[in-house]
C-alpha cells in the first residue's frame, strides 16, 4: 500500500533507513544493543511471499475518526490512511525499495526528451461495482478533479503543477493515457502513484459542483467505488471503520490466486496510546506502532504475548513547532489575522532562533522515548536516504544563548515578573496547540512549554481534537499562535512542495501567498522550481541540500526529535515481511491468518 508524501500525522509514520547518508551498519540503542539494521533490509529484498490462505481479520487502530474518504481533499492522514486501501494509482511504490513498480498501469514509454509519457493500461483491472477501468478514468482524475480550481483543498493540484503550468492529460483511447509535460519534471513517475478515481462514478460531483464536500464520512459505503485491494464496508463514528476484500482486485499471488487474501481490515478507533497499547496487550487489537517508553515492557512479555516487536531504525514522522506568521488580514472584520505584536515576534527569525536553543531534545528523548530516539534540525531526516542532508545548522540546548539573543532583539524582563516584555512592553504571552490523542507529542508539547517559560515566555498549552485543530490552522481566521504538530516523510523532496512553496496549501506557517512574503521564502520557492526540472541526481541533491539548510537557519518549522520506529504485530500473520522502508503492512494485500 502507499500513501501521498505530504499529509498531517499525528500519530508519525512512515520510516526508512537503507542508502542513507546516516548510519551504514549495526546501531546501538539502550535496548537491543547492535542491531543490523542494513541486514534486516537485505533480507525484506529477498522475501519471497508464501501461498496464504483466505479469511480472516486484521484489527488495526487508529487516534481519530476519518475526516473523510476523498483522497483529492486530503490534507492529512486521517483521510489518507483509509482511503490507501481503496485506491491506487498507475504505479506503485514498493514498500521495501521505494521504488516505482507497475501499478494500474502495466508498462510505459518515455520520448527521448523526456516530455512525452505513454501509459499503457493493466489487462483486465476493473472497479469494485465491475465497470471496466480505462485510460479515461486517469483524464478525469486529472483534468477534471487535480486540475479543477474550485477542488479545494487539493495538495494533488500543488505537486503537478510546474512553474505555474499543468501537465496535459490525454486518453488516445481506453487503454493508453498521454502525459505531457510542460519541462522536464524529474519525479514524474513516483508522482504517478497519484490515486485515480472513476468517472463513471465520480463525473457527476464535478458536474453539480459538489466534489469538494462529497466522498464525506456520511457517503454510503456502496457508493465508494476503487479498484485498491479491499473497499469500505462501514463506518461508525468514534468506534470503527471497517473494509472488506474486494474479489475483483487485480493482483494474484504466484499460483494465481486473486488477493487479497484477508477479508476485513478493522481500524478501532482509540483515545489515545496508553489505550492502544493496553489493547495490543489484550488482543484486541494486532498491530501497534508503539513509543519508546512501551519497548521493555513489549519486549519482555513478547513471548508469552503472542506477537514480535521489531525495531526499524529512527522514524520521518517528524514532530515540529511552529508560529503563526500568517501576513494577512480577515476580510470579514477587517482585522489582521495575527496581531501586530505577536507578528513582530513570530516573523523574527531570531526570536525563532532563540527558541529552537531553548528546546531541551535530549531531555525529550531521555523521558518521553526511554533513550530510543533522535533529535531532528531539518526537513529530512536520516532515513530518507538521498537527499538528507546532515549539514545545516543545529540548535543544541543552550538556555543562555537563547535569553542572549532575544535580549540582543530587545527582550527582556522590565517589570521583574519573570515574563519577558518586547521593547514595547508587550509581554510575550501566546496560545500554545497540540493535538488530542498522542501522547509522544503531548508529553514533548509540555517538556517545550517548560522550556519556554524557563526562557521568560507565558505560554498557554491546550490539547485539541485533531480534525478540529486542523481545521483552524487550515482556514480563515488563523486563530492561532503555537502549533506543535508534524509531518510524514519520503524519498522524494518535490512532493513536499505543498508545504514548502509559499503558494502552499500547506506552508503552515503563513499559507497561500500570492507573493513570497520573504526572501528565504522566495529562495526556497526558486529551489522547487528547479530541483523538480533538474534530471541529474547529483545536481538535483545540491539544490535539496540548500533547501534543507535555508529551512534550518530560517526555522521556519522548528524541529525536535524523532522517534525509533518501534513496530509489534500478532503471530497469527502469515507473509510478515518487516522493512525500513515499509514497515510491517506495506504488502498487506499478501498478508494471511496463519493461525488463531
Amino acid at each position: 500500500m502507499s500513501k501521498k508524501w505530504i499529509v498531517f500525522s499525528f500519530a508519525a509514520c512512515l520510516a526508512l533507513l537503507a542508502g542513507c547518508g546516516g548510519k551504514k551498519g549495526p546501531v546501538s540503542g539502550k535496548e537491543g544493543q547492535g542491531i543490523d539494521y542494513m541486514a534486516l533490509q537485505k533480507k525484506a529484498e529477498a522475501f519471497s511471499p508464501a501461498i496464504g490462505t483466505y479469511g480472516g481479520t486484521i484489527v488495526l487502530s487508529s487516534f481519530a475518526d476519518p475526516k473523510s474518504f476523498n483522497p483529492i481533499t486530503s490534507t492529512e492522514t486521517t483521510t489518507s490512511e483509509f482511503t490507501q486501501y481503496m485506491y491506487e494509482g498507475l504505479v506503485r511504490i514498493d514498500g521495501v525499495t521505494r521504488m516505482p513498480e507497475p501499478g494500474l498501469a502495466d508498462r510505459w514509454d518515455i520520448s527521448e526528451d523526456g516530455l512525452t509519457w505513454m501509459f499503457y493500461i493493466r489487462d483486465g483491472v476493473v472497479w469494485s461495482d465491475s465497470v471496466p477501468f480505462s485510460a479515461y478514468d486517469v483524464e478525469f482524475t486529472f483534468n477534471e478533479l487535480v486540475y479543477n480550481d474550485d477542488i479545494n483543498p487539493n495538495s494533488s493540484r500543488d505537486m503537478f503543477t510546474i512553474e505555474g503550468k499543468k501537465i496535459a492529460v490525454k486518453a488516445l483511447d481506453s487503454s493508453t493515457v498521454q502525459f505531457t509535460l510542460p519541462i522536464p519534471f524529474a519525479p514524474f513517475l513516483r508522482a504517478m502513484s497519484q490515486e485515480i478515481l472513476p468517472k463513471h462514478k465520480y463525473g457527476h460531483f464535478v458536474k453539480n459542483g459538489t466534489y469538494s464536500t462529497s466522498l464525506g464520512i456520511k457517503t454510503p459505503p456502496e457508493e465508494m467505488v476503487g479498484t485498491g485491494a479491499f473497499m469500505l464496508e462501514s463506518y461508525i463514528s468514534s468506534q470503527k471503520v471497517v473494509f472488506k476484500r474486494n474479489p475483483l482486485y487485480w493482483q494474484a499471488d504466484s499460483a494465481g490466486n486473486r488477493l487479497p487474501y484477508l477479508e476485513r481490515v478493522v481500524y478501532m478507533i482509540v483515545a489515545d496510546q496508553n489505550a492502544e497499547v493496553l489493547r495490543f496487550k489484550r488482543g484486541e487489537i494486532d498491530y501497534l506502532s508503539a513509543r519508546g517508553e512501551d519497548f521493555p515492557g513489549l519486549k519482555k512479555e513478547e513471548e508469552r504475548g503472542g506477537y514480535t516487536v521489531y525495531r526499524l531504525g529512527p522514524a520521518t514522522g517528524s514532530n515540529f513547532l511552529f508560529f503563526n506568521q500568517n501576513r494577512g488580514t480577515d476580510p470579514k472584520t477587517g482585522k489582521p489575522y495575527v496581531e501586530p505584536k505577536k507578528l513582530a515576534w513570530f516573523t523574527n527569525t531570531n526570536f525563532r532562533k532563540a527558541v529552537a536553543f531553548a528546546l531541551d531534545k535530549r531531555s525529550m528523548i531521555r523521558a518521553v522515548m526511554n533513550g530510543l530516539g533522535y533529535p531532528q534540525w531539518s526537513p529530512m531526516t536520516p532515513s530518507e536516504g538521498y537527499f538528507y542532508n546532515d549539514d545545516v545548522t543545529t540548535y543544541e540546548y543552550n538556555p543562555k544563548k537563547a535569553r542572549d539573543m532575544l535580549a540582543a532583539e530587545g527582550f527582556v524582563d522590565s517589570d521583574g515578573d519573570s515574563v519577558l516584555e518586547d521593547a514595547d512592553g508587550n509581554p510575550v504571552e501566546f496560545s500554545f496547540l497540540t493535538n488530542s490523542g498522542n501522547n509522544v507529542r503531548i508529553k514533548i508539547a509540555e517538556i517545550i512549554r517548560k522550556d519556554l517559560e524557563k526562557l521568560g515566555f507565558k505560554v498557554h498549552f491546550q490539547q485539541m481534537e485533531f480534525n478540529s485543530l486542523v481545521q483552524k490552522l487550515d482556514n480563515p481566521p488563523y486563530a492561532w499562535d503555537a502549533i506543535l504538530l508534524g509531518l510524514t516523510g519520503g524519498v522524494e523532496p518535490h512532493f513536499g512542495k505543498n508545504v514548502w512553496h509559499s503558494s502552499g496549501t500547506l506552508h503552515m506557517w503563513y499559507p497561500r501567498q500570492e507573493q513570497p512574503a520573504t526572501g528565504w521564502e522566495r529562495r526556497i520557492d526558486s529551489l522547487f522550481d528547479a530541483g523538480v526540472k533538474e534530471l541529474d541526481r547529483e545536481k538535483r541533491k545540491l539544490i535539496y541540500d540548500e533547501w534543507q539548510r535555508t529551512a534550518a537557519d530560517k526555522v521556519p518549522l522548528i524541529y525536535t526529535v524523532l522517534s525509533e520506529r518501534i513496530l509489534c504485530i500478532a503471530d497469527k500473520y502469515g507473509n510478515v515481511n518487516p522493512s525500513l522502508n515499509g514497515g510491517l503492512l506495506h504488502n498487506l494485500e499478501n498478508i494471511y491468518l496463519a493461525a488463531e
